[in-house]
């Protein structure tokens, strides 16, 4: 069993997989001052609670934008699963062409997702990711990366707006049945779901028109399903993409462990 972990800003994605197919996923707060035997009871008991044992895990496979965090969780990996993790890096070779300066710049996670949208929809392909920050990241037809936008995630920035506004109040992260709110609830969800919506179609309309091509427009990330509907321009919604993308690595670099930096 290969046991994955898409470690972001806000939340640990975990996922465990029998060959390709995903048998298991969680979701956990990041927490840079946890430890490595927090860390590796916890992913433990996550894996019983769904009847997984530790000893089944063969493989590990690693996606961090938290650099401090890198050693603890490799750590995991060996101390509780005996496995020599396969960590992915901005510089990585994951053999596709990366089009920035320079490509130690580009998170991991956001490469992985460009080898997942491409193994899954094939290229061009433009993927917004929907999580701490929104990142929208574009492929041509072989896969390669090309570049993309980053701009302030939804949760990060209704926080911004609960807290430095005295009259308004936190409100579920939910899509209205209508823009023009009554309540002030209301209002508040419009503006957040429906504007942001409507940047991600801008920010997706520019790329696509830059690209000169009909790229697929994928959404991935902890919010993803939040935008399905609202936004004009998404056309495909895969929570998981970037959990596919470190399969795909790791299945690239079973021989050994590599540290992809």
């Amino acid at each position: 069993m290969l046991l994955v972990l898409d470690v972001g800003n806000t939340n640990i994605v975990l996922g465990a997989y029998e060959g390709d197919r995903l048998v298991g996923n969680w979701r956990i707060r990041t927490d840079r001052e946890r430890t490595t035997d927090e860390h590796g009871l916890l992913i433990t008991h996550l894996l019983q609670h769904r009847c997984l044992g530790p000893e089944q895990v063969t493989g590990f496979a690693i996606s961090n934008v938290v650099p401090t965090m890198t050693d603890t969780l490799a750590n995991v990996a060996k101390r509780y699963f005996g496995c020599e993790p396969v960590v992915v890096g901005g510089n990585a070779e994951l053999g596709i062409a990366i089009h920035c300066h320079p490509p130690s710049d580009v998170g991991a996670d956001r490469l992985v997702n460009a080898i997942a949208a491409h193994a899954r929809y094939k290229g061009p392909a433009i993927i917004v990711d929907l999580g701490t920050a929104t990142t929208v990241d574009a492929i041509n037809e072989n896969g390669d990366y090309l570049g993309g936008a980053i701009a302030p995630g939804i949760g990060i920035s209704s926080n911004a707006l609960f807290r430095q506004a005295s009259r308004l109040y936190r409100v579920e992260l939910t899509q209205p049945s209508k823009a023009l709110g009554v309540t002030t609830s209301q209002a508040m969800q419009s503006g957040i779901v429906y504007g942001f919506a409507g940047m991600i179609d801008a920010l997706v309309n520019r790329i696509r028109n830059e690209m000169g091509s009909g790229p697929k427009v994928i959404a991935t990330g902890g919010l993803a399903e939040l935008m399905r509907g609202a936004s004009e321009t998404l056309e495909i919604v895969d929570p998981l993409l970037t959990l596919e993308g470190l399969r795909l690595i790791w299945e690239r670099n079973q021989h050994g462990a590599v540290n992809l930096f």
